[in-house]
């Protein structure tokens, strides 16, 4: 089973990346056992969603690495080095990486695809560069899944 959670903050501007994302892969061709869903802020939701064993799990937000913005990462996170915290509403991939972990779940191969913000201001929307780097960014997340997918324990990319 493969987990898309688009995470973030639709309230502070660019933060909304994920979620944004999320909603148009409502509408992509994606693994029949792929869950999509937006946590927003919920990282503890997800924490718990993760204890459902999924194989893959694609982490969908913003990410400032000092890249231009609208820059998209693709980044495997050393989830045994996931800090654990318990901010129910503010918590970072890693938190709730850790937290899942700590609860006594395996969290499978994790994907993190992020967007450079050029702004995470108060405000509702996303700036002109990472919004025009939402359809690529739905592009690589459901060629991740594809990849991922797995059938009868070997790994295949979509033909």
């Amino acid at each position: 089973m493969i987990l898309i959670a688009g995470i973030g903050n639709i309230f502070l501007g660019d933060d909304g990346f994920g979620g944004e994302v999320v909603k148009r892969l409502v509408d992509a061709e994606l693994p029949e056992d792929t869950r999509v869903a937006d946590y927003g802020i919920s990282g503890m939701h997800l924490a718990y969603e993760l204890l459902d064993g999924y194989a893959t799990t694609i982490l969908v937000d913003a990410v400032a690495r000092g890249g231009e913005p609208g820059t998209l990462y693709v980044i495997e996170p050393d989830t045994d080095a996931a800090p654990v915290t318990l901010d129910a509403h503010g918590m970072q991939p890693e938190a709730v990486l850790g937290l899942s972990r700590l609860l006594g779940g395996d969290t499978g191969r994790v994907l993190v695809v992020g967007c450079e913000p050029a702004n995470l201001d108060q405000g509702i929307g996303l700036s002109d560069p990472v919004a025009a780097a939402v359809p690529e960014a739905v592009r690589k997340v459901a060629e991740l899944a594809w990849q991922n997918h797995e059938r009868g324990g070997v790994w295949c990319s979509k033909v």
